[in-house]
Parts: structure tokens; sequence; C-alpha cells
């Protein structure tokens, strides 16, 4: 990775509104191989791709000032043109993926605004993230420079060998499933960054921030909040979207 310049938490432009200025950073990079070839990120999910699903959240949210989305390089043209039929519009940027989340993470951010105080990244095949998960992770950030939401793990998790054989059965108490969005403060993320070794192997954001030492805060996510990465999971994302409409 290119060294990027570190910049205070907040801007002179992110002061000036009353609250912090977040860019969201979408990836979308993945090669879809566990949904046998097919690119997930435009797979319609109750009448709309997956990634707009995702985007529209982002969009909606009143403390999002931007987003920006990194994609694979031969899906580019495609994302932007269903960006502008759907009428987005706080999307400032689409830009070739890395070969590794890291990769794709830190191109994103390379993009942000001058004015850019905190980074919200999040997966792109998670179009079930709800406006209230999204609002509380960020505050949760803006008091403590780095948050991600999860869950609690139901089942109990073992730890097993390379052999196959049970090592260790860690408390249960202690164990999150993390999510995304993961929000973290502009400037403690560039340091991480460019001081953290080997961090491009890192497939969750949180580890790049562990290891530089930032303590990140869980904020109690939702269950709903799932990954499209099979294609089982399409038939959860419309079951749960049509609670979702029941309920309404």
């Amino acid at each position: 990775m290119q060294p990027l310049q570190p910049t205070i938490g907040y801007s002179e432009a992110s002061a000036g509104s009353g609250a912090p200025f977040v860019t969201a950073l979408l990836v979308a990079a993945g090669n879809s191989t566990r949904m046998g070839g097919v690119n997930k990120q435009f797979l319609q999910l109750d009448g709309a791709p997956v990634l707009l699903r995702t985007v529209r959240v982002f969009e909606a949210c009143s403390l999002v000032r931007e987003i920006i989305l990194a994609v694979r390089r031969q899906d580019a043209d495609e994302v932007r043109a269903m960006l502008q039929r759907a009428g987005v519009k706080k999307v400032t940027a689409v830009v070739p993926g890395g070969q590794t989340r890291q990769e794709s993470v830190f191109a994103a951010a390379s993009c942000a605004s001058v004015d850019c105080a905190y980074f919200a990244v999040h997966d792109g095949a998670r179009p079930l993230v709800t406006r209230k998960v999204l609002e509380d992770t960020l505050q949760a950030a803006f008091q403590c420079g780095a948050a991600a939401t999860g869950v609690r793990v139901k089942d109990t998790v073992k730890v097993v060998s390379q052999d196959g054989y049970i090592a260790a059965t860690p408390d249960r108490s202690t164990l999150w499933a993390v999510h995304t969005p993961q929000v973290f403060r502009r400037d403690l993320y560039l340091h991480a960054a460019q001081t953290v070794p080997d961090s491009a192997a890192f497939t969750d954001d949180c580890r790049l921030l562990e290891a530089a030492g930032v303590p990140v805060r869980m904020v109690e996510g939702s269950y709903e909040n799932i990954k499209i990465t099979t294609p089982e999971d399409v038939c959860i994302a419309e079951g749960i979207l049509k609670g979702r409409r029941q309920s309404e």
C-alpha cells in the first residue's frame, strides 16, 4: 500500500456542519466463488440488485456525506450505469478493487474527500443492514474513534486442530460474530494502514486497527444483517425482507 498522510479526526467542514464528515467505503470486489461464479452484487433481491440495496441504506442516512465503491474492474461501468438509473446522489467514485480486501478498502479510502473525518467500511453484499444499526455504529465511533457492529455467538464454538481434533472451547459469553459496518476515525485507519506489517492479508477491517493497538468498540447489531455469500443466503434474505414487509 502507498502511504497516505493522516488527518485530524474532525475537519473544518465537519465541525461547521455540526457532525463529522463520514465517507462510506462499500467493498464489492470479490469474485463470488461460493455463488458458483454468479456475481452476487447484481443478483435481484426482492426486485433490486443486492449492491443497490446496500447503497440505498447509506444514501438514506443523513450522517453519511459521500459513498465510494470498490468493485471488480470489469464491473465498474455496469455499476455506474446502475447507480445512474437509480438516481443515487451520494456516490462520488467507483474504483477498481485490489487482490485483497484491505487493498480494496485502501483504494476506496484514497478517493475520499479531504473533508472526510470517518470511514464507514461495509460489505456490498450486506444489503439488509438497517439505518439503526448503521447510525448506532457511527455514533459509537464518534465517541470512541473506532467501532464495529456484530452479534453475540449463539452456538458453542470449538477450536479445532489441523488434524481435526477439538483443541479448546472458548467461553461463549465472550464471543461475538463481527459484521459491518465498521467505522474508524480517518487518521486512525490511515496510521494503521501505513504502519501495520502484512495487513493486506487481513480479511477483517477491525483486525487492522487491533494490530495497531487501537481499541474497537463492539455495537450490538442484528442477526438479520447477513452477508450474501451462498445461494442459500439469497433465500434467507428474501424471507427476511418478506417478514419486514408484513410487519410494516
